[in-house]
């Protein structure tokens, strides 16, 4: 490369990211990628390909799978595990509610996000996962936001946002006591438009859904959500066939669909740069409480 090169800033920011995931493979023994089938870890697996290559991955994917997901979204998950030969494990919340672990929720508002919680923490330990890698950048919401590249977990899986150690000169510490563990955000320093344009520049494939396309859908506090066998209608409410789009991919029950005729990465961009609604703005699960994630990550959420 030569002396007088500079580097643009998604190169910047994909080397930072690339940094950081040989550093988790370097420090921990047993780590492992959260892999969720949306954009932000579809990106992280990228990433973590061409940190590795020509050698394959050197730790697992791990799905956990609220059974309410998107069909498209499992899909592209098994056909991109069979191209890159990688391993994935699948942790479900379906058997967490069969063997008593957490309780399913009743209701037309009720969400199997929240139990993921359980069932992540409980596949980690069963696994003795060190380390899991999340697709999680700070400017996505106010929690996200107090987040560390390496974010210390205590014996329980939970995390405490005052009692986080310092990451001066990219120096990270992931020293750890017998039964703690780590997350860590490679991506953390990346926008959603960031995001996009590496999509685009990298020529990655996506999930269907990502782009836009029919779906029959209905309206709940400004909401558009999916038509599913588990979804109930409130009063007032009725299913209706719109031309939508996913801007952000997870349970069904809660992820917000964004009417749109975006057909391309650039049309999608385009729409995005002229937004003013955040990228969780459709996210029911953000919606409960005025500190919603902060709660959810505390508990051991992603």
């Amino acid at each position: 490369m030569s002396m007088n090169y500079k580097l643009t800033h998604l190169e910047e920011l994909e080397y930072e990211s690339i940094y950081v995931i040989r550093e988790v493979a370097a420090q921990f023994e047993r780590p492992v990628l959260l892999f969720s089938g949306g954009k932000d870890s579809i990106v992280m697996t990228h990433l973590a390909m061409k940190a590795f290559w020509p050698a394959p991955l050197p730790f697992p994917l791990l799905h956990i799978d609220t059974g309410h997901n998107f069909e498209e979204t499992i899909v592209y998950r098994d056909n991109l595990v069979k191209k890159l030969g990688a391993k994935l494990i699948v942790g479900s919340v379906q058997e967490s509610i069969d063997n008593g672990r957490v309780v399913e929720e009743k209701g037309p508002a009720a969400s199997r996000n929240i139990l993921q919680t359980t069932t992540l923490l409980d596949t980690i330990e069963k696994y003795k996962f060190d380390a899991a890698m999340g697709g999680g950048r700070r400017d996505e919401e106010k929690a996200r936001a107090k987040e560390r590249f390496f974010s210390h977990r205590d014996e329980f899986g939970q995390w405490d946002p005052k009692n986080q150690r310092p990451e001066l000169w990219n120096i990270f510490n992931g020293k750890k006591n017998q039964g703690e563990h780590f997350r860590v955000f490679p991506i953390s320093n990346w926008t959603e438009m960031d995001v996009w344009q590496y999509i685009l520049k990298e020529k990655i494939e996506l999930p269907e859904i990502y782009f836009t396309h029919q779906r029959e859908v209905f309206l709940r506090d400004g909401v558009w959500l999916a038509k599913a066998p588990f979804m109930t209608l409130k009063d007032g409410e009725k299913f209706e066939v719109k031309t939508v789009r996913c801007r952000t991919i997870g349970d069904i029950s809660c992820t917000g669909l964004t009417l749109s005729t975006a057909n391309s990465l650039e049309e999608i961009i385009e729409e995005i740069a002229a937004t003013r609604v955040t990228e969780r703005g459709g996210r029911a699960d953000d919606m409960r409480s005025e500190a919603a994630m902060e709660d959810r990550k505390k508990e051991g959420y992603f």
